[in-house]
């Protein structure tokens, strides 16, 4: 893909299974409120060391991404994590992404509920110190943050709707056989509807 140079460029991680409208309410957000020029949606592989258990197959996934996004120009999926070898760390994707297009500025898109785990990441210290970390509110009341994060300049918070909707409820739903059109792109939902995925 060709870009111009000096986009900031949020990267929001996820197994996206499936990609639903919270994911893309909070994508659309940030690129459009948030002081980013794209978001791009970054699809982790099923990591080949856990249990598969309902997670669909990386081209699936990802093909339910770039048809949810059809209609969004600023937000783009990426494959990245795909070729790079298991178990993958984000300090290793930043890496990649940073070598691959050294000209853009790439930040963290996250949950509060991820930021209190950051401080477990494999070289926290490192994606503080470099990239900026946008972060959408939870419901999940008062979250405890680890103090080497809270006290980095790199936090910015934004206030995105607060989307309660997970691919995990989702796919137990279609599994119970309920009706859950409105969660979903339109096109996502015929997509997994003729595959019959997650029943």
């Amino acid at each position: 893909m060709s870009l111009k140079k000096n986009k900031k460029i949020g990267l929001y991680f996820g197994t996206f299974n499936p990609i639903h409208v919270g994911h893309l309410t909070i994508a659309n957000h940030m690129v459009e409120f948030g002081g980013l020029d794209e978001v791009w949606m970054v699809v982790t592989p099923h990591n080949p060391h856990k249990k598969k258990s309902t997670l669909l197959d990386n081209h699936h996934r990802i093909a339910m991404v770039d048809i949810a996004l059809e209609q969004y120009p600023k937000i783009k999926s990426s494959k990245i994590e795909f070729d790079l070898p298991q178990p993958n760390y984000t300090v290793n994707t930043l890496v990649v992404l940073q070598e691959k297009y050294p000209e853009q500025q790439f930040c963290l898109i996250m949950g509060e509920d991820n930021l209190k785990s950051l401080h477990k990441w494999k070289n926290y210290e490192v994606i503080l110190e470099r990239y900026p970390i946008y972060v959408y509110p939870r419901i999940s009341g008062e979250v405890k943050v680890s103090a080497s994060v809270l006290e980095s300049n790199s936090i910015t918070k934004v206030a995105a709707p607060i989307m309660e909707l997970s691919s995990t409820f989702i796919r137990k739903a279609i599994k119970n056989g309920k009706n859950i059109r409105p969660m979903l792109p339109q096109n996502v939902w015929e997509y997994l509807d003729e595959m019959n995925f997650y029943k």
